[in-house]
């Protein structure tokens, strides 16, 4: 098989193809929705401690009911599933228009329904996630992955874009609406899959403890824990960008918020060239993590210390490389070693570690920014990453000369 044809293998399956293709109208107004709602309050309020509850009220669920939701997953259509949250995510998306359109839209309002979209997210996230595996045969599985991680990142180009336009032009309101319309797609696409031709895995019981399963399973798997060692330290202090980006930008930089959405385009494009590297070089070992975590480091520092826009955009690409190398290659690394009975739990649980500590680090880089100004959060997730890639690093030689 050709260079070409290896990267882009897992598309050779229609179910993945209209996934992948519809997939990426989705997200990218998934992301020009998280991209206004900073903006909106930012605007409404203006403070990090805002934007950091803005963020606690979209991810907060996830830290609570992921795991659940996971669990659901392994037993459950997972096809029949996805049509229901991504209906149910539509009718979040016409809501915040709904507030957005008026002249003067209640704060906790928005907090509310932020917070309902969190919860449909817990469930959602497992659903498509582990769903990806389903459309490929087992061979095209660390693929099919990598092509869903450059769905994720091409949007985080264009949602931040199209989000920065629209709301300077036409409003807040529309920015939601276009959100609303992309979810027909994804609904459309899932609806006319060949349910013959997936490749499900057996459904797991219904059965008390299965969470706990899922939990004991990841203790017991040494490369699998440091994995998730790393990941919680990283998404507690460092993938915090829709809080510190904006920030960054208002305070250290001294420039409109709305120029925050050309830095996370920039951030993107860097994630989507991890991507291409990823797909060609297969990363799918602890160590590509661990190298990972320190470029991510690196990075980080490197954006808070920037002080042009220029330096802050080159910055932000790196960040976007080393922060994707991160999660891809870990993401894939679970898909591969974890059983395929409790994929969707492990997977749901990494969502727990990654996005879930968000409600926790949100609202304190928030507080940091509020008082010790836009770069203090970026020196501190910088230095975070450092500290969890010394710690994989040392972790997994132990695990060796064990």
């Amino acid at each position: 098989m050709s260079d070409s044809r290896s990267t882009f293998s897992s598309l050779r399956h229609r179910n993945f193809r209209l996934y992948f293709f519809t997939q990426l109208i989705s997200n990218s107004g998934n992301w020009l929705t998280n991209v206004a709602l900073t903006l909106l309050v930012l605007k409404l309020v203006g403070t990090g401690v805002s934007v950091g509850l803005l963020v606690a009220c979209q991810y907060g669920p996830i830290f609570f009911l992921t795991a659940w939701g996971g669990a659901i997953s392994d037993r459950v259509d997972k096809r029949k599933g996805l049509l229901l949250t991504q209906t149910l995510e539509m009718s979040q998306s016409c809501a915040l228009a709904i507030l957005a359109f008026m002249h003067h839209p209640a704060l906790n309002a928005i907090y509310l329904v932020a917070l309902c979209g969190g919860v449909l997210l817990a469930f959602d996230n497992p659903l498509r996630r582990s769903f990806v595996s389903e459309m490929v045969g087992p061979d095209d599985i660390p693929n099919a992955v990598i092509m869903y991680s450059a769905i994720v990142n091409f949007s985080r180009v264009v949602g931040p874009l199209i989000a920065g336009l629209l709301a300077q032009t036409v409003g807040y309101g529309w920015c939601f609406t276009v959100d609303a319309i992309s979810y027909a797609f994804v609904i459309a696409g899932i609806a006319v899959m060949r349910p013959a031709d997936l490749f499900r895995t057996p459904s797991s019981k219904s059965r008390k403890g299965a969470i706990r399963e899922g939990i004991r399973y990841i203790a017991g798997q040494r490369a699998l824990l440091i994995t998730f060692a790393i990941l919680a330290i990283i998404g507690i202090f460092s993938y915090n960008f829709t809080v510190t980006f904006p920030l960054f930008t208002k305070d250290a930089l001294h420039r409109s918020p709305h120029i925050f959405t050309e830095i996370y385009a920039i951030y993107g494009l860097g994630s989507i060239a991890s991507v291409w590297l990823a797909a060609k070089r297969q990363l799918v070992k602890l160590r590509d993590i661990v190298l990972g975590s320190f470029a991510l480091g690196v990075s980080i520092l490197f954006l808070g210390l920037s002080r042009t826009l220029w330096l802050a955009l080159i910055a932000a690409f790196l960040v976007g490389v080393s922060s994707m190398l991160v999660t891809t290659a870990a993401t894939t690394f679970i898909q591969v070693e974890a059983d395929s009975a409790l994929r969707g739990r492990v997977l749901s649980l990494q969502m727990v570690v990654v996005v879930g500590s968000v409600p926790i680090g949100g609202p304190l880089m928030g507080w940091v920014a509020d008082h010790h100004g836009g770069r203090a959060p970026l020196i501190i997730g910088g230095i975070a990453a450092l500290v969890a890639g010394i710690l994989g690093k040392f972790l997994n030689r132990s695990a060796k000369q064990d």
